[in-house]
């Protein structure tokens, strides 16, 4: 079940990722923690597995915009709950029925404080990056490699459904396995799911048939496809496919490919990462 959420609120304009983990919670009567993490030192961040950080203590003008990016991100937590009509949770408080929002603010790096504290959460909830070697970027994969959970990522556009329409982006990998393993839950109550694979992007391993053919052995309706193309990365067929058959949801693994590597060459992983426009389950 995906029970816990953890959303991660860095500013005013996180508003897309609290749809998204509303959409993702609401069915399972779930408990979201909206999380910012304000920084007591700043990072150079230069991404994938090159990546290094420079810290001290920041300046009070730093540390000025660094408050008032949380007080923005507590008004947006209070804004959308509002608008939903739920009511905040106080921390610590007995659970009850249903679903259940709470506030949390943490002292620290975004990227590190959600990388630590995702591994008690079921779904670690996470805006797309909007550029390469951004703390969005160093979060997502932070969330990634830190967690050992899942996390979904959504676009600039709020979701207005989550997981009617599922496309698995199966290679045969240990992690899009793993991956689909977290999605269950919502694989469980999708209306559709599409298992596709693309000629050359393949590992070792089962076909996206065989994997098809699991999912049909627990009771879901699924459909296979491979597909040949030329000229087209994997990354943006699969993309393209997702658009074309209304997908609301990719199920992704996250690096089968080292990050070094898709840093220097590309990959689908990153494509996927920078290029989205509907909501994606990764991990790794």
């Amino acid at each position: 079940m995906m029970k816990t959420l953890l959303a991660v609120v860095a500013d005013g304009s996180a508003a897309p990722v609290l749809e998204g983990a509303l959409l993702a919670a609401r069915p399972f009567g779930g408990c979201i923690v909206g999380l910012n993490a304000l920084t007591t030192e700043y990072a150079v961040v230069f991404g994938g597995e090159m990546g290094f950080s420079v810290s001290s203590e920041v300046d009070r003008t730093l540390e000025r915009e660094g408050q008032d990016r949380r007080e923005q991100a507590r008004a947006l937590f209070q804004a959308v709950m509002r608008r939903h009509g739920i009511e905040i949770t106080p921390a610590g408080a007995p659970p009850t029925p249903g679903l259940r929002v709470e506030w949390r603010e943490e002292t620290g790096r975004q990227n590190a404080v959600v990388g630590s504290l995702g591994r008690v959460f079921d779904l670690i909830v996470v805006e797309r990056p909007a550029k390469l070697a951004s703390l969005a970027e160093a979060t997502l994969e932070d969330a990634l490699f830190e967690s050992g959970r899942p996390v979904l990522m959504i676009p600039p556009q709020a979701p207005t459904t989550l997981g009617e329409n599922v496309l698995i982006a199966w290679n045969g990998s240990t992690e899009t396995a793993r991956t689909v393993g977290f999605a269950m839950p919502l694989l469980e109550r999708a209306k559709r799911i599409q298992v596709v694979s693309v000629e050359g992007s393949h590992v070792p391993g089962p076909t996206g048939e065989e994997m098809a053919a699991m999912l049909r052995r627990i009771g879901l309706s699924v459909e296979a496809r491979h597909l040949t193309v030329r000229n087209r990365a994997a990354g943006e067929v699969f993309l393209s496919e997702a658009k074309n058959s209304g997908a609301d949801l990719v199920v992704k693994g996250a690096y089968t490919q080292s990050r070094l590597r898709q840093m220097i060459f590309g990959g689908v992983t990153r494509h996927i990462i920078m290029e989205a426009e509907i909501p994606v389950i990764l991990a790794h």
